[in-house]
């Protein structure tokens, strides 16, 4: 079933976080974070930083913070075991630091096909602003819904 385009402009999350140095230091050593200032609070100081940086993909994850992240997909009844994340880029402006208070607020921007449609590109457009409505960061994620033969589908789950 192909993706209802109205829901372009349409916003589809919004989240709120606060940057917690524990968050940050432990997100810093999951992704393998070499440089002190991410990890340690004197480091980042010494490099003119007023508290530990935000990471840079650190901030992908703040619209899972919604515990409804996916649920606009399930509204438009996108089967999620057919949803890969195809493609994430990000635009600072400005770096973001532990006791900041982030909010992110997502749009689609666009939904286009390949293969005939068998390939749907959700394109998702967001805006990570700080808690003086600085904007901080912009972010484009690209999700791939892919609509198999519902023959195979059904196949597959005779087959459970």
């Amino acid at each position: 079933m192909a993706i209802d385009r109205s829901i372009i402009g349409q916003e589809t999350g919004r989240a709120s976080l606060l940057m917690t140095r524990s968050r940050l230091r432990d997100f810093a050593v999951a992704t393998g974070q070499r440089d002190p200032i991410y990890t340690d609070l004197e480091a980042a100081k010494k490099a003119g930083h007023p508290d530990l940086p935000v990471p840079p993909t650190f901030l992908f994850g703040i619209g899972m913070e919604d515990p409804d992240s996916a649920g606009f997909l399930d509204r438009l009844g996108v089967d999620l075991r057919f949803v890969l994340h195809g493609e994430q880029q990000f635009s600072y402006r400005q770096v973001a630091h532990a006791g900041d208070d982030l909010t992110v607020v997502s749009t689609v921007s666009d939904i286009y096909d390949k293969r005939g449609g068998r390939l749907e590109f959700l394109v998702q457009d967001s805006v990570v602003t700080n808690q003086h409505d600085a904007i901080v960061a912009e972010m484009r994620s690209v999700l791939v819904v892919q609509h198999p033969d519902p023959a195979a589908v059904a196949g597959e789950e005779s087959n459970r």
